[in-house]
Order: structure tokens, then sequence, then C-alpha cells
């Protein structure tokens, strides 16, 4: 786990998100004690599956108010990109970040998600998601912007046996593999939390990224014979 200094700045950073959430929503969450649990804790319960992931590049999809991609980067020191594509969203983040002399090392993009590997194709050693979308569509829009043997790391509150089977389902076709699956308790005692990792184990069998959307829209299925 983090240091105490680390602990701080994060506490810092997470002070100033609830104070411009005051003006522009960036957070549904506005009790402090609530937003320690679940802005800070909750980020770094997949930091031992980030720590595991080859060095490089650390990217965090949809991470709306920076999180857990702030937390992760402070925690791992890895150079960070935070991408949402709520431009407002962004600007509010880089600002903070800039107050607390954290934009060397962490930046931010309101770029889509499909349109990264324009700029950064195969760039990444990890890549977070929480909250965003299924597994599905989350393993097709990491695979073209991780390099082979980077990870997806995925935060789920409930994943049902159905969306890890759809992904599963392709996982192959897409150049990514499931190599682990955790399931913790934050220290409240009720909120639960499964963490799940797929590693780029090649290149993807159909041309990506898609058009944006579709991953979601139109998740991909199994071909016949794969």
């Amino acid at each position: 786990m983090a240091d105490d200094q680390t602990m701080s700045l994060m506490q810092c950073y997470l002070d100033s998100i609830l104070e411009a959430n005051k003006v522009t929503n960036l957070t549904r969450i506005t009790d402090g004690e609530q937003a320690r649990l679940l802005h800070i804790e909750d980020s770094l319960v997949g930091l031992p599956e980030v720590n595991e992931a080859p060095d490089g590049l650390y990217g965090d999809l949809g991470s709306g108010g920076g999180f857990p991609g702030v937390p992760l980067a402070l925690a791992t020191g890895r150079t960070t990109l935070l991408v949402d594509s709520v431009k407002k969203k962004m600007a509010i983040v880089q600002s903070v970040l800039d107050d607390l002399s954290l934009s060397e090392q962490i930046s931010t993009s309101s770029e889509r998600i499909e349109d990264l590997p324009l700029e950064y194709k195969e760039k990444f050693a990890v890549l977070t998601a929480r909250a965003l979308s299924k597994l599905v569509s989350l393993i097709e829009l990491a695979s073209p912007l991780l390099k082979k043997g980077g990870r997806l790391v995925c935060y789920k509150a409930q994943l049902s046996s159905e969306e890890l089977d759809e992904a599963l389902a392709v996982q192959e076709l897409v150049g990514m593999r499931m190599i682990s699956q955790r399931e913790i308790c934050l220290s409240d005692g009720e909120t639960m939390r499964t963490i799940v990792v797929f590693e780029k184990v090649g290149k993807s069998h159909i041309k990506l990224p898609r058009r944006i959307g579709l991953a979601q829209k139109q998740p991909l299925r199994p071909r016949s014979g794969m």
C-alpha cells in the first residue's frame, strides 16, 4: 500500500475534486468519508494487479474525476494518461493536477477511446476501467492500445457469469486472455469489488478499433471456427 506522504497527496487531490464538484458534477459522492472509501480505497483495490503489469505507460479509461487513475498513478509512480470524453471533466481534473504539481507525471485526454490508437497504438503497459462498460466491450477497446504482454485491469461492482462468458467467448478474437479474477470487500464490510485482469497475448483477428460506439452498441460475438 502507499506510504503516508502519497496517501496525503491522494487526499489533497480528492479534497480538490470534491470542492470543484460543488460547481461542476464530477462525482455523485459528496460525503468526505464515503469519498475516501469509494474513490481512494476502492481505487487502490487493483494496485496489486497494476503492479504485476509490465513497466511502462498506464492509462485509465473512462476516468471521470480521475479515479482510479490518480491514486494508482501516485501509488505506482507510473507515467499516466487519464482518458474521458467529457471535456469539461478533464479540464477540471487537469487544473487540479496542475495546482498539485502532478501534471508532469499525470496528463489527461478527452479523446474517445476508439480514437486513441491514432496516437497510442500498442503504447500502454497497463489500462484500468472502473464502472465503464461490459467486459466484452472493454477488451475490444483495450486491445489496440495495449502492447503485447500488457494488462487490462477491470473493476466490477457486480459481475454476472453471463457478462464474463460473453468476454471469454471473444477474447481470442481480439488477442486478449483472462489471467485472473479476485473478489474483495472494502473496509465498510459490505461493498464488494471484483477485479478481472486480461492480458494482451497477440494480434487481434479483426480490424480494431471499430467505429465509435460499436463496442458497446454491437458487442462482438464469437466467429464460427474460433
